[in-house]
Protein backbone atom coordinates (compact mmCIF):
# COMPACT_ATOMS: atom_id res chain seq x y z
CA UNK A 1 0.00 0.00 0.00
CA UNK A 2 1.58 3.24 -1.10
CA UNK A 3 1.16 6.96 -0.64
CA UNK A 4 -2.45 8.12 -0.82
CA UNK A 5 -2.22 11.47 -2.48
CA UNK A 6 -3.51 13.07 -5.63
CA UNK A 7 -2.32 15.86 -7.85
CA UNK A 8 -3.85 19.11 -6.60
CA UNK A 9 -6.49 20.73 -8.74
CA UNK A 10 -5.20 23.78 -10.63
CA UNK A 11 -7.51 25.92 -8.51
CA UNK A 12 -5.68 24.88 -5.35
CA UNK A 13 -2.50 26.27 -6.86
CA UNK A 14 -4.21 29.54 -7.73
CA UNK A 15 -5.63 29.97 -4.23
CA UNK A 16 -2.13 30.16 -2.78
CA UNK A 17 -1.85 33.48 -4.56
CA UNK A 18 -3.78 35.92 -2.41
CA UNK A 19 -6.36 37.70 -4.59
CA UNK A 20 -5.79 41.34 -5.40
CA UNK A 21 -9.51 42.08 -5.23
CA UNK A 22 -12.58 40.32 -3.84
CA UNK A 23 -15.34 42.50 -5.28
CA UNK A 24 -18.35 43.62 -3.29
CA UNK A 25 -18.55 42.70 0.39
CA UNK A 26 -21.76 42.67 2.40
CA UNK A 27 -20.56 39.83 4.64
CA UNK A 28 -16.88 39.38 5.40
CA UNK A 29 -15.48 35.91 4.72
CA UNK A 30 -11.83 35.67 5.83
CA UNK A 31 -10.80 33.47 2.94
CA UNK A 32 -11.40 29.75 2.80
CA UNK A 33 -8.96 27.26 4.30
CA UNK A 34 -8.44 24.41 1.85
CA UNK A 35 -7.28 20.88 2.79
CA UNK A 36 -4.06 19.61 1.29
CA UNK A 37 -4.08 16.16 -0.38
CA UNK A 38 -3.71 13.37 2.16
CA UNK A 39 -0.28 11.78 2.11
CA UNK A 40 0.39 8.52 3.94
CA UNK A 41 3.92 7.12 3.86
CA UNK A 42 3.95 3.38 3.03
CA UNK A 43 4.80 2.17 6.58
CA UNK A 44 1.87 4.11 8.04
CA UNK A 45 -0.50 3.25 5.20
CA UNK A 46 0.30 -0.46 5.59
CA UNK A 47 -0.55 -0.33 9.30
CA UNK A 48 -4.01 1.21 8.82
CA UNK A 49 -7.24 -0.43 7.63
CA UNK A 50 -7.20 -0.31 3.83
CA UNK A 51 -10.87 0.66 3.55
CA UNK A 52 -10.32 3.59 5.91
CA UNK A 53 -7.30 4.97 4.07
CA UNK A 54 -8.98 4.64 0.69
CA UNK A 55 -12.13 6.34 1.94
CA UNK A 56 -10.19 9.10 3.65
CA UNK A 57 -8.09 9.78 0.57
CA UNK A 58 -11.07 9.78 -1.81
CA UNK A 59 -13.27 11.95 0.42
CA UNK A 60 -10.53 14.41 1.22
CA UNK A 61 -9.37 14.77 -2.38
CA UNK A 62 -12.95 15.41 -3.46
CA UNK A 63 -13.37 18.05 -0.76
CA UNK A 64 -9.99 19.61 -1.55
CA UNK A 65 -10.84 20.04 -5.23
CA UNK A 66 -14.36 21.37 -4.52
CA UNK A 67 -13.03 23.69 -1.80
CA UNK A 68 -10.29 25.10 -4.01
CA UNK A 69 -12.80 26.04 -6.68
CA UNK A 70 -15.22 27.41 -4.08
CA UNK A 71 -12.42 29.47 -2.51
CA UNK A 72 -12.00 31.23 -5.83
CA UNK A 73 -15.77 31.76 -6.05
CA UNK A 74 -15.71 33.35 -2.57
CA UNK A 75 -13.50 36.10 -4.01
CA UNK A 76 -15.97 36.69 -6.87
CA UNK A 77 -19.40 36.40 -5.21
CA UNK A 78 -21.36 37.78 -8.17
CA UNK A 79 -19.99 35.07 -10.45
CA UNK A 80 -21.17 32.21 -8.27
CA UNK A 81 -22.61 29.58 -10.60
CA UNK A 82 -25.26 26.96 -10.00
CA UNK A 83 -24.69 23.24 -10.40
CA UNK A 84 -26.74 21.03 -12.68
CA UNK A 85 -29.04 20.32 -9.71
CA UNK A 86 -29.82 24.00 -9.29
CA UNK A 87 -28.06 24.38 -5.93
CA UNK A 88 -24.99 26.48 -5.29
CA UNK A 89 -21.61 24.82 -5.33
CA UNK A 90 -21.14 25.85 -1.71
CA UNK A 91 -24.24 23.87 -0.73
CA UNK A 92 -22.79 20.81 -2.48
CA UNK A 93 -19.54 21.28 -0.60
CA UNK A 94 -21.37 21.57 2.73
CA UNK A 95 -23.08 18.26 1.93
CA UNK A 96 -19.73 16.65 1.13
CA UNK A 97 -18.34 17.86 4.44
CA UNK A 98 -21.40 16.52 6.29
CA UNK A 99 -20.76 13.10 4.74
CA UNK A 100 -17.07 13.27 5.64
CA UNK A 101 -17.52 14.19 9.30
CA UNK A 102 -18.72 10.74 10.53
CA UNK A 103 -15.59 9.15 9.08
CA UNK A 104 -13.28 11.51 10.97
CA UNK A 105 -15.35 11.28 14.14
CA UNK A 106 -14.95 7.52 13.98
CA UNK A 107 -11.20 8.11 14.26
CA UNK A 108 -11.53 10.78 16.96
CA UNK A 109 -13.83 8.91 19.33
CA UNK A 110 -12.65 8.12 22.84
CA UNK A 111 -10.30 5.17 22.97
CA UNK A 112 -9.53 5.19 19.25
CA UNK A 113 -5.90 4.46 18.41
CA UNK A 114 -6.29 6.41 15.17
CA UNK A 115 -6.88 9.85 16.71
CA UNK A 116 -3.25 10.94 16.31
CA UNK A 117 -1.98 8.57 13.62
CA UNK A 118 -2.64 10.65 10.50
CA UNK A 119 -1.25 14.11 9.83
CA UNK A 120 -3.88 16.44 8.35
CA UNK A 121 -2.73 19.58 6.53
CA UNK A 122 -4.75 22.67 5.62
CA UNK A 123 -3.85 25.91 3.87
CA UNK A 124 -4.39 28.92 6.13
CA UNK A 125 -5.70 32.39 5.32
CA UNK A 126 -5.26 34.60 8.39
CA UNK A 127 -2.21 32.91 9.92
CA UNK A 128 1.36 33.87 9.08
CA UNK A 129 2.14 30.23 8.22
CA UNK A 130 0.94 29.17 4.77
CA UNK A 131 -0.30 25.84 6.08
CA UNK A 132 -0.73 23.96 9.33
CA UNK A 133 -0.40 20.19 9.63
CA UNK A 134 -1.27 18.36 12.86
CA UNK A 135 -1.56 14.64 13.70
CA UNK A 136 -5.04 15.00 15.16
CA UNK A 137 -8.44 13.82 14.00
CA UNK A 138 -10.00 16.55 16.18
CA UNK A 139 -8.00 19.14 14.25
CA UNK A 140 -9.59 17.76 11.10
CA UNK A 141 -13.07 17.98 12.66
CA UNK A 142 -12.36 21.57 13.74
CA UNK A 143 -11.18 22.50 10.23
CA UNK A 144 -14.27 20.95 8.67
CA UNK A 145 -16.64 22.86 10.98
CA UNK A 146 -14.76 26.09 10.29
CA UNK A 147 -15.07 25.52 6.54
CA UNK A 148 -18.80 24.85 6.88
CA UNK A 149 -19.22 28.16 8.73
CA UNK A 150 -17.22 30.08 6.13
CA UNK A 151 -19.34 28.57 3.35
CA UNK A 152 -22.48 29.73 5.16
CA UNK A 153 -21.09 33.26 5.41
CA UNK A 154 -20.25 33.16 1.71
CA UNK A 155 -23.82 32.09 0.93
CA UNK A 156 -25.15 34.98 3.03
CA UNK A 157 -22.88 37.44 1.21
CA UNK A 158 -24.26 36.31 -2.15
CA UNK A 159 -27.83 36.73 -0.89
CA UNK A 160 -27.21 40.23 0.47
CA UNK A 161 -25.61 41.77 -2.61
CA UNK A 162 -28.24 44.03 -4.22
CA UNK A 163 -29.44 42.78 -7.58
CA UNK A 164 -31.28 44.56 -10.38
CA UNK A 165 -34.72 43.10 -11.04
CA UNK A 166 -35.85 41.78 -14.40
CA UNK A 167 -37.96 44.90 -14.77
CA UNK A 168 -34.77 46.95 -14.67
CA UNK A 169 -35.50 48.78 -11.43
CA UNK A 170 -32.69 49.91 -9.13
CA UNK A 171 -30.65 47.20 -7.44
CA UNK A 172 -32.04 45.94 -4.15
CA UNK A 173 -32.03 42.96 -1.79
CA UNK A 174 -35.32 41.07 -1.78
CA UNK A 175 -37.14 40.41 1.47
CA UNK A 176 -36.92 36.70 0.69
CA UNK A 177 -33.13 36.91 0.52
CA UNK A 178 -32.99 38.92 3.74
CA UNK A 179 -35.00 36.33 5.67
CA UNK A 180 -33.03 33.46 4.14
CA UNK A 181 -29.76 35.14 5.13
CA UNK A 182 -30.81 35.29 8.79
CA UNK A 183 -31.27 31.50 8.82
CA UNK A 184 -27.89 31.03 7.16
CA UNK A 185 -26.15 33.34 9.65
CA UNK A 186 -27.58 31.28 12.52
CA UNK A 187 -26.31 28.08 10.91
CA UNK A 188 -22.83 29.60 10.58
CA UNK A 189 -22.89 30.64 14.23
CA UNK A 190 -24.05 27.14 15.17
CA UNK A 191 -21.10 25.50 13.42
CA UNK A 192 -18.66 27.82 15.21
CA UNK A 193 -20.33 27.39 18.59
CA UNK A 194 -20.13 23.60 18.17
CA UNK A 195 -16.44 23.94 17.33
CA UNK A 196 -15.76 25.98 20.47
CA UNK A 197 -17.86 23.90 22.85
CA UNK A 198 -17.46 20.35 21.53
CA UNK A 199 -14.19 20.18 19.61
CA UNK A 200 -11.61 22.57 21.07
CA UNK A 201 -11.97 21.06 24.58
CA UNK A 202 -11.13 17.62 23.12
CA UNK A 203 -7.72 18.80 21.95
CA UNK A 204 -4.71 18.74 24.25
CA UNK A 205 -3.20 22.09 25.31
CA UNK A 206 -0.12 21.26 23.23
CA UNK A 207 -2.12 20.71 20.06
CA UNK A 208 -4.25 23.77 20.67
CA UNK A 209 -1.05 25.82 20.79
CA UNK A 210 -0.26 24.48 17.32
CA UNK A 211 -3.53 25.70 15.82
CA UNK A 212 -3.36 28.52 13.25
CA UNK A 213 -4.81 31.92 14.07
CA UNK A 214 -7.73 31.06 11.79
CA UNK A 215 -8.87 28.40 14.28
CA UNK A 216 -7.96 30.16 17.53
CA UNK A 217 -10.79 30.41 20.03
CA UNK A 218 -10.75 34.22 19.76
CA UNK A 219 -11.21 34.25 15.99
CA UNK A 220 -13.89 31.54 16.17
CA UNK A 221 -15.74 33.57 18.82
CA UNK A 222 -15.40 36.80 16.86
CA UNK A 223 -16.73 35.19 13.69
CA UNK A 224 -19.62 33.61 15.61
CA UNK A 225 -20.59 37.01 17.00
CA UNK A 226 -20.19 38.53 13.53
CA UNK A 227 -22.77 36.08 12.20
CA UNK A 228 -25.21 36.99 15.00
CA UNK A 229 -24.52 40.71 14.60
CA UNK A 230 -25.17 40.64 10.86
CA UNK A 231 -28.34 38.58 11.35
CA UNK A 232 -29.63 41.21 13.79
CA UNK A 233 -28.70 43.95 11.33
CA UNK A 234 -30.92 42.28 8.72
CA UNK A 235 -33.72 42.05 11.32
CA UNK A 236 -33.30 45.77 12.09
CA UNK A 237 -33.65 46.57 8.40
CA UNK A 238 -36.85 44.54 8.25
CA UNK A 239 -38.13 46.35 11.36
CA UNK A 240 -37.38 49.73 9.78
CA UNK A 241 -39.44 48.71 6.75
CA UNK A 242 -42.34 47.56 8.96
CA UNK A 243 -44.90 50.20 10.02
CA UNK A 244 -45.74 48.03 13.03
CA UNK A 245 -42.23 48.08 14.54
CA UNK A 246 -41.91 50.61 17.38
CA UNK A 247 -38.90 52.74 18.26
CA UNK A 248 -38.40 50.52 21.30
CA UNK A 249 -38.13 47.43 19.10
CA UNK A 250 -35.64 49.11 16.79
CA UNK A 251 -33.56 50.40 19.70
CA UNK A 252 -33.43 46.95 21.25
CA UNK A 253 -32.25 45.35 18.01
CA UNK A 254 -29.60 48.05 17.55
CA UNK A 255 -28.36 47.64 21.15
CA UNK A 256 -28.19 43.85 20.74
CA UNK A 257 -26.16 44.41 17.59
CA UNK A 258 -23.72 46.62 19.51
CA UNK A 259 -23.28 43.88 22.08
CA UNK A 260 -22.47 41.30 19.39
CA UNK A 261 -19.88 43.49 17.67
CA UNK A 262 -18.38 44.54 21.00
CA UNK A 263 -17.83 40.87 21.86
CA UNK A 264 -16.36 40.26 18.40
CA UNK A 265 -13.98 43.19 18.89
CA UNK A 266 -12.89 41.99 22.33
CA UNK A 267 -12.35 38.45 21.06
CA UNK A 268 -9.76 39.42 18.46
CA UNK A 269 -8.24 42.47 20.17
CA UNK A 270 -5.13 40.63 21.35
CA UNK A 271 -4.79 38.14 18.49
CA UNK A 272 -1.83 38.75 16.15
CA UNK A 273 -3.80 39.19 12.93
CA UNK A 274 -1.32 40.16 10.25
CA UNK A 275 -1.64 42.03 6.96
CA UNK A 276 -4.06 40.63 4.41
CA UNK A 277 -7.12 38.69 5.55
CA UNK A 278 -6.28 39.18 9.22
CA UNK A 279 -6.05 42.97 9.12
CA UNK A 280 -9.12 43.11 6.91
CA UNK A 281 -10.99 40.98 9.46
CA UNK A 282 -10.10 43.38 12.27
CA UNK A 283 -11.18 46.42 10.24
CA UNK A 284 -14.49 44.78 9.30
CA UNK A 285 -15.32 44.19 12.97
CA UNK A 286 -14.45 47.79 13.84
CA UNK A 287 -16.49 49.13 10.92
CA UNK A 288 -19.62 47.18 11.82
CA UNK A 289 -19.19 47.95 15.52
CA UNK A 290 -19.25 51.68 14.76
CA UNK A 291 -22.28 51.31 12.48
CA UNK A 292 -24.11 49.41 15.22
CA UNK A 293 -23.31 52.14 17.75
CA UNK A 294 -24.60 54.77 15.35
CA UNK A 295 -27.90 52.90 15.03
CA UNK A 296 -28.22 52.31 18.77
CA UNK A 297 -27.49 55.91 19.80
CA UNK A 298 -29.85 57.18 17.10
CA UNK A 299 -32.86 55.21 18.34
CA UNK A 300 -31.91 55.79 21.97
CA UNK A 301 -31.81 59.53 21.27
CA UNK A 302 -35.23 59.50 19.62
CA UNK A 303 -36.76 57.73 22.62
CA UNK A 304 -35.07 60.07 25.10
CA UNK A 305 -36.40 63.05 23.15
CA UNK A 306 -39.94 61.85 23.85
CA UNK A 307 -39.42 62.95 27.46
CA UNK A 308 -40.67 66.32 28.65
CA UNK A 309 -37.72 67.49 30.71
CA UNK A 310 -34.65 69.54 29.86
CA UNK A 311 -32.49 66.67 31.07
CA UNK A 312 -34.08 64.16 28.69
CA UNK A 313 -33.87 66.60 25.76
CA UNK A 314 -30.20 67.31 26.35
CA UNK A 315 -29.49 63.61 26.76
CA UNK A 316 -31.30 63.00 23.48
CA UNK A 317 -29.15 65.57 21.69
CA UNK A 318 -25.97 64.03 23.17
CA UNK A 319 -27.08 60.59 22.00
CA UNK A 320 -27.94 61.79 18.49
CA UNK A 321 -24.64 63.63 18.16
CA UNK A 322 -22.85 60.49 19.33
CA UNK A 323 -24.74 58.59 16.63
CA UNK A 324 -23.52 61.10 14.04
CA UNK A 325 -19.93 60.82 15.27
CA UNK A 326 -20.08 57.02 15.21
CA UNK A 327 -21.47 57.06 11.68
CA UNK A 328 -18.72 59.43 10.58
CA UNK A 329 -16.07 57.16 12.08
CA UNK A 330 -17.69 54.09 10.52
CA UNK A 331 -17.33 55.68 7.08
CA UNK A 332 -13.61 56.22 7.65
CA UNK A 333 -13.09 52.64 8.86
CA UNK A 334 -15.20 51.36 5.96
CA UNK A 335 -12.84 53.09 3.53
CA UNK A 336 -9.82 51.63 5.33
CA UNK A 337 -11.39 48.16 5.17
CA UNK A 338 -11.99 48.32 1.44
CA UNK A 339 -8.55 49.71 0.62
CA UNK A 340 -6.80 47.06 2.74
CA UNK A 341 -5.52 44.14 0.68
CA UNK A 342 -7.27 42.30 -0.87
CA UNK A 343 -9.18 45.30 -2.18
CA UNK A 344 -12.98 45.31 -2.00
CA UNK A 345 -15.89 47.67 -2.37
CA UNK A 346 -19.25 48.26 -0.75
CA UNK A 347 -22.44 47.25 -2.54
CA UNK A 348 -25.24 49.76 -3.02
CA UNK A 349 -26.55 50.85 0.38
CA UNK A 350 -29.62 48.94 1.53
CA UNK A 351 -31.36 47.92 4.75
CA UNK A 352 -30.75 49.66 8.05
CA UNK A 353 -27.70 51.61 6.90
CA UNK A 354 -29.42 53.05 3.82
CA UNK A 355 -32.08 54.48 6.11
CA UNK A 356 -29.71 55.63 8.86
CA UNK A 357 -27.19 57.26 6.55
CA UNK A 358 -30.03 59.54 5.43
CA UNK A 359 -31.68 60.09 8.81
CA UNK A 360 -28.98 60.43 11.47
CA UNK A 361 -27.48 63.72 10.25
CA UNK A 362 -30.88 65.27 9.49
CA UNK A 363 -32.48 64.28 12.79
CA UNK A 364 -29.44 65.24 14.85
CA UNK A 365 -29.38 68.75 13.36
CA UNK A 366 -33.14 69.03 13.70
CA UNK A 367 -33.12 68.14 17.41
CA UNK A 368 -30.26 70.55 18.06
CA UNK A 369 -32.23 73.40 16.51
CA UNK A 370 -35.49 72.49 18.27
CA UNK A 371 -33.85 72.23 21.68
CA UNK A 372 -31.28 75.02 21.26
CA UNK A 373 -32.78 77.09 24.08
CA UNK A 374 -32.11 74.25 26.49
CA UNK A 375 -28.35 74.18 25.99
CA UNK A 376 -27.46 77.35 24.07
CA UNK A 377 -25.16 78.56 26.85
CA UNK A 378 -23.57 75.20 27.56
CA UNK A 379 -20.71 73.60 25.69
CA UNK A 380 -22.13 70.34 24.38
CA UNK A 381 -18.83 68.59 25.04
CA UNK A 382 -19.72 68.73 28.74
CA UNK A 383 -22.91 66.77 28.17
CA UNK A 384 -22.40 63.15 29.06
CA UNK A 385 -23.43 60.71 26.36
CA UNK A 386 -26.19 58.59 27.92
CA UNK A 387 -25.44 54.92 28.41
CA UNK A 388 -27.16 52.53 26.06
CA UNK A 389 -29.69 50.11 27.57
CA UNK A 390 -28.27 46.66 28.28
CA UNK A 391 -30.36 44.07 26.46
CA UNK A 392 -29.59 40.35 26.30
CA UNK A 393 -29.09 39.11 22.74
CA UNK A 394 -32.30 37.30 21.86
CA UNK A 395 -31.03 35.69 18.66
CA UNK A 396 -29.05 32.51 19.29
CA UNK A 397 -26.97 30.22 17.05
CA UNK A 398 -28.84 27.32 15.51
CA UNK A 399 -27.70 24.27 17.46
CA UNK A 400 -25.44 22.01 15.44
CA UNK A 401 -24.82 18.50 16.70
CA UNK A 402 -21.92 16.44 15.51
CA UNK A 403 -23.20 13.44 13.53
CA UNK A 404 -22.90 9.90 14.80
CA UNK A 405 -19.49 8.38 14.26
CA UNK A 406 -18.79 5.96 11.45
CA UNK A 407 -17.44 3.21 13.68
CA UNK A 408 -17.05 0.82 10.78
CA UNK A 409 -14.47 3.02 9.08
CA UNK A 410 -12.30 3.11 12.18
CA UNK A 411 -12.57 -0.57 13.00
CA UNK A 412 -12.48 -2.07 9.52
Amino acid sequence: MGCFSSKPDDASVLIRRRPASIGEVAVFVPGLRVPEPLELPPPLADSLPRRLTERLAASRDRIANMAAREALAVTKPRRRAATQHGASTSADLVQALEEYLPVILGMAKDGSELEDKIQFAWMNQEDDAEETALPSAWYEVLSVLHMMAMLRLSQANSLLLPKTSLEGYHAKVSEENKRASVEIFLKAAGHLECAMQNVLPRMSPEKRKGLPVDLSEGVLKATCMQALGQAIDVQLGLAIDSPKATLAVKRRLACEMVKCWQQAHESIADIPLLDGWGEKHRLFVKWKHMEAKAAAYYYHGLILDEGNTEKSHRAAVAALQSAEESLRESRAVCEAFHTASPFSRSPTLWGSMKYLHDKIHKDSNCKVRINKDLYSNVDRTHDTVPALPDFAVALQPEEYRLPRTDAASAND
